[in-house]
């Protein structure tokens, strides 16, 4: 284990643009060197050698300056091939097409490398012409290929990691815009039904309070307009944010089933006489399922304590045995507020379209409104 983590890091250091470019340099040096040594020892021309080199050196600003870069090892091949000294430096300069290729934009990178196919086959025909060779039309034909595939080929790379990069980039703004909306949808969720909450419980407050408080009374008032002016501006921020959710920020709540009784006391305690019945045995839910049961019985409370004051309601709960049934009926006659409808019965969907289920709003035929949602289980 210690030894992968060695070359592990040995990987991750090589792999640092200007440390892998001195790396393959020095490699790619070491023949030229050997060879230079060995030539001189035995009194050989050094011209193979030194061009060698001179080929090799240039690659240490294939990054910063692949145009300059290509420029020079054009320029050495052309003038090996003037001179006729045995020198082939084409691997080396592919390298350096390569790097044209790939760090140039597609528009320089066509230019400079359409200029230098054009220059190189030139010089090659020239050198041909100068020292007679066959086929001077297929030396074009070398010379413009020699250059227009490695340039290519680095523009594919360079295009392909381009694609990579901006679909990391889209993944994750598509995970920020993802966690906001799952924020937003959590914001609705609790702050709204809390907020509705208090204003219910500072309007009984206030109309219990004996002849002469007026101060007291007046303070109330302020705050039950307080109360909602936030719910109708967190509205409008909540516009900006608002989409589907996955029920993800639901999880670090501890919302679920279980708390339904607690849920429905509080909204009796909120003015909302409400009754919870539970049919079939409880069974453990999936987080996603639970989460849902939960958010559709607060959502509907809260509405029936915005639209239809001095309603009463019902909670009904149903285990089956490949589905659980929720139910929350009321009796109230008031009709909607005309304000904006929020996002309530739309979370309601969405949350119970996530989970696979079908869910059912609208007003009864005997008066009053009714939210049922039908969630399948999954068979154990």
């Amino acid at each position: 284990m210690r030894i992968r983590r060695r070359i592990g890091d040995a990987w991750l250091f090589l792999r640092r643009p200007r440390v892998f470019d001195v790396a393959l340099v020095v490699v790619l040096a070491v023949p030229g060197v050997v060879g230079g040594v060995s030539t001189w020892v035995l009194g050989g021309d050094l011209s193979f050698s030194a061009l060698y080199l001179g080929t090799v050196l240039p690659l240490l600003m294939r990054r910063e300056r692949p145009i300059l870069t290509v420029a020079l090892l054009l320029g050495l091949e052309i003038a090996a091939s003037y001179v006729r000294v045995p020198f082939s430096g084409n691997p080396i300069v592919m390298i350096g097409l390569y790097s044209l290729g790939r760090y140039c934009d597609g528009r320089r990178a066509a230019i400079a490398g359409g200029a230098g196919a054009l220059l190189y086959a030139a010089g090659i025909n020239l050198t041909a012409v100068l020292n007679p060779e066959p086929d001077p039309l297929g030396l074009w034909v070398v010379g413009v290929t020699f250059v227009a595939i490695p340039v290519g080929l680095g523009q594919f790379v360079r295009v392909r990691a381009e694609l990579r990069e901006r679909a990391q980039r889209e993944a994750a703004d598509a995970a920020v815009r993802a966690e906001r909306r799952r924020i937003a949808r959590e914001l609705h969720d609790v702050v709204a039904h809390h907020l509705s909450v208090i204003n219910a419980l500072v309007g009984g407050a206030r109309a219990t309070l004996p002849p002469g408080q007026d101060v007291a009374r007046e303070a109330l008032q302020g705050a039950e307009q307080t109360a909602r002016q936030a719910l109708a501006e967190m509205r409008q921020l909540l516009d900006v944010l608002r989409a589907d959710d996955g029920g993800g920020a639901d999880a670090a709540t501890g919302v679920g089933a279980a708390r339904l009784p607690a849920l429905v006391e509080e909204a009796g305690t909120a003015g909302l006489p409400a009754r919870l019945t539970v049919l079939g045995e409880p069974v453990p839910l999936p987080t996603a399922v639970d989460h849902a049961v939960y958010r559709i019985v607060q959502e509907a409370l809260t509405n029936t304590r915005k639209h239809a004051t001095g309603a009463r309601a019902t909670v009904r709960l149903s285990y089956e045995p490949a589905a659980i049934e929720v139910e929350v009926l009321d009796d109230g006659t008031a009709p909607p507020s005309p304000g904006p409808t929020g996002f309530g019965l739309g979370g309601m969907a969405e949350r119970v379209a996530l989970c696979g289920g079908l869910l059912s709003t609208g007003p009864r035929e005997e008066g009053g409104f009714r939210v049922h949602a039908r969630i399948p289980l999954e068979k154990t």
